[in-house]
């Protein structure tokens, strides 16, 4: 060849090559999710800015970290760890502590990414799983939402609870919520860049979403809501855009074959239903999507497409040969016949080869789907039982709750004789917490206010229900009585999950006794012996338990002397 050297290049199908390298598709994904992390700090403040930037710092931190002792390639140029905190932050409640938005992008990145061999190894999204791992660990922080500086329930969970929001608020995102999800509009716009630059498919977005939507809307007739409203706000919120178009349509953990991403789509639209609407919580998105991950290997051996040829009609050639073979000499009539007869059985030989490997696909592919239809009926049926379980023995847990409320309350205020509750449409709950705040208790939530009187209608006082998210094991709910002249009449719970012997040695006499009969302006705890009236002995070992009930005492008095004046 004239001494000129041939340079060719060998390598496995496929031989489609793109000019976007892992970098430039993350980088678009980036680019995708500034307006949601725009409006989300908007929102929610310097706090949700500094948990974005605190998860990605720490995302990137612990993937270099680990592939540099490990003694592996660097990869944080490829702004995948980048896009897992980000994703995470997207997912975080705006109050979240620092320390737990590290803890879970430590988690995505070691644990559920390089655990695993790495980007294009890991079996579930990174984020989503480090959500579920701080949900799990972390209960009472990540199920906390402001807006506006107010604790206040996510729109979804309003709804669940016989509530209505504005749609108009839910699809522009001035509601509460993670930092990413409460935009609808701004995460469309972040999707119509992915599909306009082409780095994602709608295949599974829109069926997801309309899976999702076909059993809302069902759902909505059978329990004579308003259909359309109700079902555009079940779109709008829960982080449903925020999963359907950035996280279901990961690479890694999403099919790769078309009726596959079908397949996937239409799982996740209805466990997505399924845990909405008869599971406890109003969400649902971050359980569907990552339990669809793990069903994934299964999808695409169902969806697998035949090789091109694969049931040809292999008598074709011998048929040829055959006719080939009748125009030869006759003399060699005999040998003809006898070559044709022995091709033709060597093709019948390699016809039922194929035919038993076509019967093993087909028995493989029917296992398959029943490991999948068995799936998604175990799926479904434990929705149904638990919604039905849920549907009976909502009314009995109302009422016992409603039981003990009242003997709380009769616990805090034995001289009262007439209580009188107000509700929401009575009291606007959603400032008098703004004004706590304001007072510095960003730990308490007062959810219900009542008179305490006598029943020739002398007033005594009130009986305060305040929650306390700082507790060691979460959420603490304590029911308070103060008089008119801020005098403590008795402290009661109504949720206590501490540790047994420390924490909950809160509900003993020994220590609730403590605040009664106290008339101070708010109480501290020590751990050398109380020795003045404002002063409480803290619980041996239980140091941010009692911290935590005296921050409750401490705001409900503090309400009351804001009322008195």
């Amino acid at each position: 060849m004239d001494n000129q050297e041939m340079n060719l290049k060998i390598s496995a199908s496929p031989h489609v090559r793109s000019k976007a390298s892992t970098a430039d598709i993350m980088f678009d994904v980036i680019i995708a999710l500034v307006p949601a992390t725009a409006v989300g700090v908007y929102n929610f403040g310097l706090h949700a800015l500094l948990l974005v930037i605190t998860c990605i710092a720490s995302s990137v931190l612990a993937e270099f970290l680990y592939e540099y002792f490990m003694k592996r390639p660097i990869t944080i140029g490829d702004f995948s760890a980048v896009v897992t905190g980000l994703l995470l932050a997207m997912n975080l409640p705006p109050t979240l502590p620092l320390w737990m938005a590290v803890l879970g992008s430590v988690f995505a990145i070691i644990v559920v990414k390089q655990l695993f061999g790495g980007l294009g190894k890991n079996f579930m999204n990174p984020a989503l799983a480090a959500r579920c791992f701080l949900i799990l660990s972390f209960g009472a922080a990540m199920t906390k939402f402001t807006y506006d500086g107010v604790t206040t329930a996510t729109p979804l969970a309003v709804i669940k609870n016989g509530g209505t929001y504005s749609l108009r608020q839910m699809f522009m995102g001035f509601t509460a919520g993670t930092i990413g999800e409460t935009s609808a509009l701004a995460l469309l716009i972040g999707a119509a860049y992915l599909l306009i630059k082409k780095v994602i498919s709608p295949r599974i977005p829109l069926v997801y979403i309309g899976t999702f939507a076909v059993a809302i809307v069902i759902y909505a007739i059978v329990k004579d809501k308003d259909v359309v409203n109700y079902t555009l706000c079940e779109l709008c919120g829960g982080g449903l855009m925020l999963g359907a178009w950035f996280m279901a349509t990961d690479y890694v953990t999403s099919p790769i074959t078309p009726v596959g991403k079908i397949i996937y789509g239409v799982i996740l639209g209805l466990l997505t239903f399924v845990l909405r609407i008869f599971g406890n919580g109003a969400e649902g998105v971050s359980y569907a999507i990552i339990m669809t991950n793990l069903m994934v290997p299964l999808i695409e051996l169902l969806s697998k497409p035949k090789p091109f040829g694969y049931k040809a009609d292999v008598d074709e050639e011998a048929e040829k040969a055959k006719k080939k073979d009748k125009k030869s000499d006759k003399s060699n009539e005999k040998d003809a016949e006898k070559a044709v007869s022995d091709d033709k059985s060597d093709k019948v030989s390699e016809n039922e080869k194929k035919a038993e490997d076509i019967n093993e696909d087909k028995k493989d592919i029917r296992g398959i789907f029943k490991a999948v239809t068995v799936i998604m009926l175990i799926t479904v049926i434990m929705g149904a039982i638990l919604g039905t379980v849920y549907s009976i023995t909502k009314e009995p847990i109302e009422q016992a709750e409603e039981k003990a409320k009242q003997e709380a309350y009769k616990e805090v205020f034995p001289e009262a004789e007439v209580i009188t509750t107000y509700g929401a449409e009575e009291l606007d709950y959603d400032a008098i917490n703004s004004l706590l705040n304001e007072f510095g208790y960003i730990n308490d939530t007062i959810e219900e206010i009542s008179t305490a009187e006598k029943e020739s209608g002398e007033f005594l006082g009130y009986i305060i229900v305040v929650s306390n998210n700082n507790g060691y094991n979460g959420e603490i709910k304590m029911v308070v009585g103060v008089t008119y002249d801020v005098t403590v009449t008795g402290l009661a719970f109504l949720t206590l999950d501490e540790s047994p012997g420390l924490g909950m040695e809160a509900d003993k006499d020994k220590f609730k006794s403590q605040f009664v009969g106290k008339k101070v302006e708010g109480f501290i705890y020590t751990k050398t012996g109380a020795t003045a009236d404002n002063e409480i002995d803290a619980l041996s070992g239980a140091t941010i338990t009692t911290s935590a009930v005296v921050d409750g005492v401490n705001s409900a008095v503090a309400l009351v002397l804001y009322l008195g004046r």
